[in-house]
């Protein structure tokens, strides 16, 4: 059912002059769910204050409750027509009395990590771009058929979502911001193997994959309520710069079952690396930093190599944000390994230097949707230098696009092997005592790859051919005698 009721908000927005992508797509279903999802959940919880005797203070005021302007309903379940809003009346509500007491919240939340703050700073971001109210109203009538109110009901909301958030990825070239292969993330979270307790941080979050995937990954051994409570309160944090992005993330990590994230709308990069302290670290990051020129100098001077290139300038942010031990695995450009810029080369030594990067797992072209850049992940661990570097080069045997994308039994050798560096046709060991200390060269080669023959100096060809005329002209001379 949830996937006809999403099928069929996509055609009403597609109707919407005010709707022009799959980024506005995402948008404006997104603040209608998430509203009637807290619906859902307030009723959920005022029936559980009732059963235990409690008082229950709703988080918004009746006339902004969904059930009261969304979908109002007579005592039989039949809609309330005295009350419904429809065409411009609806807009006007929305956009000037529903919207600003949403945005108000960010104000008078008293906890910054409160649900009232997150919504907050959700409603800052969000504008509704319905200009039709009578699109609108039908909109709303969609979504107000969802229920949410069981698990299996917020996992299949929460499934279709991420699918969501897979189509805004594959619409466009930064689709990166927003979808990050699931069947990768897992694998890179298998190399990892977080514990209850360790804090998990992602400083370029996007739709926050990252963090959902580990929350899911973590969610069954919180056995007790002081596991779930540490598991909500004190293990995911997070960070964006992108308004849209911070939104869909926000709410992604909400409907996923993290009720207030830590998830805070800024520029990573703002932070000098100099002013990190050890209460600013974590135990574990996971991230896939955007790419790309950034030509504000004053960013630059942030940090101690300085880099026009954004992914770099997060290369040290992930560095220096990590605890003694602490271990990342993050998602680059594969020319990352084989720049010979000045600040690629000393990233890398850094890198080396600083952190045991212990694992490259190089990934086939295709493997982002939508993005026709290589990719690798360097898994390190801060502490210790690196002594040897364990590389896998992954190959599904196909070619990946939108109907063959990766899957998680693409990366099953990969995480079983890496489990003990085991060796094979795809994956080798590099000694960094053989590494070119000029330009710490990381390229991935793999020995066991028949070397391709050497290209041969142009005279030579040139000789060749003259040789093989002379050859032919021969050939021709002895023929012509014997006619």
């Amino acid at each position: 059912m949830f996937e006809k009721v999403f099928k069929n908000l996509d055609d009403i927005m597609f109707q919407e002059p005010g709707c022009n992508s799959e980024l506005d797509y995402a948008e404006q279903s997104s603040w209608m769910l998430f509203l009637k999802y807290l619906d859902d959940m307030e009723n959920e919880r005022s029936l559980e204050a009732q059963m235990t005797g409690k008082a229950y203070q709703p988080l918004f005021k009746t006339q902004y409750r969904w059930s009261d302007w969304a979908s109002p309903k007579i005592a039989d379940g039949k809609p309330d027509l005295d009350k419904t809003r429809v065409g411009s009346d609806l807009v006007d509500f929305v956009n000037n009395s529903l919207m600003a007491y949403l945005r108000g919240f960010a104000e008078t939340a008293n906890n910054p990590n409160s649900i009232e703050a997150k919504i907050g700073q959700i409603f800052t971001e969000v504008r509704n771009k319905f200009g039709n109210g009578y699109m609108l109203k039908d909109a709303l009538d969609l979504i107000d058929s969802l229920n949410f109110g069981t698990q299996d009901q917020k996992s299949e909301l929460s499934d279709l979502y991420e699918t969501r958030i897979k189509n805004m990825g594959n619409a466009g070239k930064n689709g990166g911001q927003y979808y990050t292969p699931r069947p990768l993330i897992r694998a890179m979270l298998k190399v990892m193997d977080p514990k209850l307790g360790e804090t998990i941080y992602d400083p370029a979050a996007g739709s926050a994959g990252f963090l959902c995937e580990a929350f899911d990954h973590l969610k069954g051994k919180a056995t007790t309520p002081e596991h779930r409570q540490l598991l909500q309160q004190k293990t995911f944090y997070a960070k964006e710069q992108a308004p849209l992005a911070y939104v869909i993330g926000l709410m992604n990590m909400i409907l996923h079952g993290i009720e207030a994230p830590n998830y805070l709308r800024t520029d990573t990069l703002s932070e000098r690396v100099a002013d990190i302290q050890e209460k600013d670290r974590y135990d574990i990051i996971l991230a896939n930093p955007p790419f790309g020129g950034n030509k504000n100098k004053q960013l630059q001077q942030n940090f101690p190599v300085k880099s026009s290139e954004s992914a770099y300038m997060f290369m040290q942010h992930f560095v220096e944000s990590l605890k003694g031990g602490g271990r990342a695995a993050v998602i680059i450009k594969n020319t990352f390994l084989s720049n010979t810029d000045g600040a690629s080369i000393a990233i890398r030594k850094q890198l080396m230097d600083d952190c045991n990067l212990h694992t490259i797992l190089d990934c086939p072209g295709g493997t982002f949707l939508g993005a026709g850049v290589k990719t690798v992940v360097l898994f390190f661990e801060r502490g210790r230098s690196t002594k040897d570097i364990w590389y896998y080069q992954l190959d599904p045997g196909r070619n990946m696009g939108k109907t063959n994308p990766l899957n998680d039994k693409d990366l099953e050798e990969f995480v079983s092997m890496q489990a003990g560096r085991t060796l094979g046709d795809k994956s080798w060991i590099l000694n960094v005592s053989d590494l070119d200390e000029e330009t710490y060269d990381l390229s991935v080669k793999n020995p066991n790859e028949p070397e391709e023959e050497p290209l041969r100096e142009p005279q030579e060809i040139i000789s060749d051919m003259l040789a093989r005329d002379a050859e032919t002209a021969a050939i021709l001379e002895d023929i012509r005698g014997l006619l």
